[in-house]
């Protein structure tokens, strides 16, 4: 039976269209993606169930931002909305005594520290960095990812020197897209250079491709993994434009087979790195849809699956694991194969 049949027989994906063309190449390739542990993530970014999966614990792993909801650059896509759903902590003793507080009555493992850009596409965490520092040397199990924003080799070594563990950052691969979706005066070149000054820290960095940036459509994905595969990053994160963040009329639907072959190309073009799935993309059949094809592109986790995610991991093959953290933390070794637990992206550009 090939996957497109098996497909037909899942209840939640009876009413879902599949591009027959694009799975065929899918299982195609599925010999090499068959034993990769694919891991669901249901963190604390927001309240989740599914058929499938339960609920993880409130607060495992939150994001905190330190700008609160603000943000200067008001890009096309986002207008600063998916900062709302995270804690505020404006103040260094804010984070502070908030993460020791989840530590204590929560069992935090874990936070992502955000927050909005200046205007140049660059956050100012310089202050809260002693008190990583201090989590860090309390709690050195703790572990703490950060979105890195544009910097250059002095700001990466000063988030390195603080004990962060996890650097994630957007990258994008057309310069149209960073004029006029992100109302941003600087070129590609700036983000790859970020890249590279990570990458000459120890921090793990976990780079997040938007597809369907720029106004829904395919522009400049292929730039942008062509430049993550000249660095060794640990782990790539992919979410899909949601357009109701934006005004109306402004972003299209991507089209979920585009995404399909997004998906594909990541893991064909980076074959030894984790590829994850973050936690924004377009909700509804368009959701189940995309999370089928990244089951079976072979991406490494999924945020928030949706229902059917589960039986298409059983179609293929594939183990998988439910895990509560953030999408590019390590957390630990789980056998032969790495676990990185999968929280979605909600990085500024998602």
């Amino acid at each position: 039976m090939t996957w497109h049949d098996a497909l037909q027989g899942i209840e939640e994906l009876e009413d879902a269209e599949f591009d027959a063309g694009l799975l065929t190449e899918m299982e195609r390739h599925a010999a090499r993606n068959r034993d990769r542990l694919i891991r669901f993530s249901t963190p604390t970014f927001k309240e989740y169930e599914s058929s499938e999966l339960s609920s993880c614990g409130k607060n495992t792993f939150p994001a905190f931002s330190i700008t609160a909801a603000g943000c200067a650059l008001m890009c096309d896509h986002c207008e600063a909305k998916i900062l709302e759903p995270m804690i505020p902590a404006v103040k260094p003793d804010i984070l502070d005594a908030r993460v020791r507080q989840l530590v204590e009555t929560e069992g935090l493992q874990g936070f992502l520290l955000s927050g909005g850009s200046n205007k140049r596409n660059e956050i100012n965490y310089s202050k809260f960095y002693p008190v990583i520092e201090g989590l860090k040397r309390d709690f050195p199990q703790m572990r703490i990812a950060i979105h890195t924003a544009l910097t250059d080799r002095a700001g990466a070594k000063e988030m390195e020197a603080s004990g962060v563990d996890v650097a994630m950052l957007d990258i994008i691969g057309a310069e149209e897209t960073i004029r006029k979706v992100y109302h941003l005066d600087r070129p590609v070149d700036d983000f790859e250079e970020t890249v590279a000054a990570l990458c000459e820290t120890s921090m793990q960095i976990s780079p997040h491709i938007v597809i369907g940036l720029h106004y829904g459509r395919i522009l400049g994905e292929e730039n942008a993994l062509d430049i993550l595969s000249r660095y060794d990053t640990k782990a790539l994160v992919l979410v899909v434009i949601m357009p109701f963040y934006a005004k109306p009329g402004t972003f299209v639907t991507p089209d979920a087979h585009e995404v399909g072959r997004i998906f594909l190309a990541a893991r064909q073009r980076l074959p030894d790195r984790q590829v994850l799935l973050g936690c924004a993309r377009p909700p509804g059949m368009h959701k189940r849809v995309t999370d089928a094809y990244a089951v079976m592109a072979g991406l490494d986790g999924i945020a928030f699956p949706a229902d059917g995610a589960v039986a298409v991991a059983g179609v293929t093959g594939r183990p998988f694991h439910q895990a509560h953290a953030c999408c590019s933390i390590k957390l630990g070794e789980s056998g032969a194969t790495t676990n990185i637990a999968t929280l979605a992206s909600t990085s500024c550009a998602a």
